[in-house]
């Protein structure tokens, strides 16, 4: 399984001139029919960004134009055997400051990158800004034009 990163589909969404677009949209279609993810962070963050562009109603109409688009499974933290005060402790304190301390990495990254470490099969985390997170993780840290290549 491929994790997607936001900057990824914030660029199928926009930046319509953006010169990696073409690479981008090819990725997006070889990677659909692999059974491509996103963390619910990332889904959220997302979604923020659009909705400034976008009315309620069709914001709220995301899984017919971004998960059934691209195929997209959704990861969701575990939360079994865990009181909700301790899931809240340990996803939203304990492991994002882990990565921050020891990784010098933004909130919203570290809790997008943790829960893509937690799903079972990913190979590989595709983001356009692979420098942010090559080095802090065990996943393949890659560019979608760098996963085409491969």
């Amino acid at each position: 399984m491929v994790v997607i990163d936001t900057d990824v589909l914030t660029l199928a969404y926009a930046f319509h001139q953006d010169p990696r677009q073409a690479a981008n949209t090819e990725f997006l279609s070889v990677v659909q029919p692999l059974d491509p993810a996103v963390t619910i962070y990332t889904l959220m963050e997302l979604l923020g960004k659009l909705s400034f562009n976008l009315s309620a109603e069709r914001l709220g109409q995301w899984p017919l134009w971004l998960q059934a688009r691209f195929g997209l499974s959704i990861l969701y933290p575990g939360t079994a055997g865990l009181a909700t005060e301790d899931f809240f402790r340990r996803e939203f304190v304990e492991r994002p400051f882990e990565k921050m301390q020891r990784h010098q990495m933004p909130f919203l990254d570290s809790l997008i990158l943790n829960l893509a470490e937690e799903a079972p099969g990913v190979e590989a985390f595709v983001t356009w800004n692979a420098r942010h997170y090559e080095g802090k993780t065990f996943l393949a840290v890659l560019t979608p034009a760098t996963y085409l290549e491969r």
